[in-house]
């Protein structure tokens, strides 16, 4: 499977392909600036724990393009970098990767080589990712029976990575090594990522796809059409509890309550030992919007309160896996997360 192109940098701009406009229209928008890119990010042009992260490290490099040289450089920068953070407060990938830029761009002297290293620094995180989902596939696949039907939530692949995915990496190489028949996509609601993102990725690599609704899942489960659930992951937990998209943790219930694998995809970069559990994630509210119409058809009553989070918390003891890219880690747990961390590796 080749990289998707989700993000390449063109020399002066961020160039990224905009998932608001699929699956119907293959459109890229260029980012010149960190307001553009800021934007991009809030709005979900760009989107996927992983390439928010890799997106705002090469934001890094646009902030110090961007601001003028001279006694006010650094403090001009440095605020670039936390508008930034401020477009989405779930994805730790985000602030690991900014925190990253801001140690980079300390060590250097000048303008110049500011930009230099922040670029090389974006340049081998975004490498460094397709070798992480390289590894989660391999190693994830190896956890599937021959024959797998498997079901997936929202977007986990090329789309919301460096290119290749988490989720969808291990589906991707399943099927390389014939061990999947079949993927059932949630569609995700309200922004249906399952429906336009990850059905339009598994079509391009003709891997068979049914789309179902959310609130199907269950009983898909429940009949005992699915061999694994796969998802991914915006943040993990030092105690293994993860946050993903909203409508992760009843699939995790379900498949619980039958029997079904429950396996977690996420790179080390999506770790967080810094948060000690679940609860203390920060959950991201989106807008009224994205429940109320449904392009020019209204779908709320005017006086209809509403309450649309983007993430729910999926605690640890739901999990059968979580697939990283240095192992496996069964359970996940406190002392699992701590030794992968530590670098241990936990191969199968």
């Amino acid at each position: 499977m080749d990289p998707l192109p989700t993000l390449k940098w063109m020399g002066d701009s961020l160039r990224l392909l905009d998932q608001r406009e699929l699956p119907g229209n293959e459109v890229y928008i260029d980012c010149r600036d960190v307001d553009s890119l800021a934007s991009a990010i809030r709005t979900l042009a760009v989107r996927g724990a992983p390439a928010i992260g890799i997106a705002a490290a090469y934001g890094a490099v646009l902030a110090a393009i961007t601001t003028d040289s001279g006694p006010g450089f650094r403090e001009g920068f440095l605020a670039k970098l936390d508008k930034l953070a401020g477009t989405r407060p779930t994805a730790v990938n985000l602030f690991h990767c900014i925190e990253m830029q801001q140690e980079v761009f300390h060590k250097t002297g000048s303008r110049e080589d500011a930009i230099k290293a922040l670029l090389g620094s974006a340049d081998d995180l975004l490498s460094a990712d397709l070798d992480a989902s390289r590894s989660i596939g391999c190693l994830g696949a190896g956890l599937l029976e021959p024959d797998s039907t498997v079901l997936t939530h929202c977007n986990a692949g090329g789309l919301a990575t460096a290119g290749l995915g988490t989720a969808l990496a291990v589906v991707y190489e399943a099927w390389d090594r014939g061990l999947i028949s079949k993927v059932y996509a949630d569609e995700t609601r309200p922004l249906l990522q399952g429906a336009r993102l990850t059905s339009w990725e598994l079509i391009r690599a003709g891997i068979p796809v049914d789309v179902l609704p959310d609130s199907a899942a269950a009983s898909l489960i429940r009949d005992g059409r699915i061999d694994a659930v796969i998802v991914g992951s915006d943040r993990v937990a030092a105690n293994g509890d993860i946050a993903n998209k909203i409508g992760t943790y009843p699939l995790a219930l379900a498949a619980s309550k039958h029997g079904v694998p429950f396996y977690v995809a996420a790179p080390l970069s999506t770790f967080d030992p810094a948060t000690n559990t679940g609860a203390e994630i920060i959950i991201e509210q989106r807008s009224r919007a994205e429940l109320s119409s449904f392009g020019e058809r209204q779908l709320l009553p005017t006086e209809a309160g509403y309450w649309n989070p983007a993430f729910d918390v999926t605690p640890a003891t739901l999990i059968t896996a979580i697939i990283c890219e240095k192992g496996v880690l069964s359970p996940p747990c406190r002392r699992t997360v701590r030794n992968i961390l530590a670098g241990v590796d936990m191969f199968l």
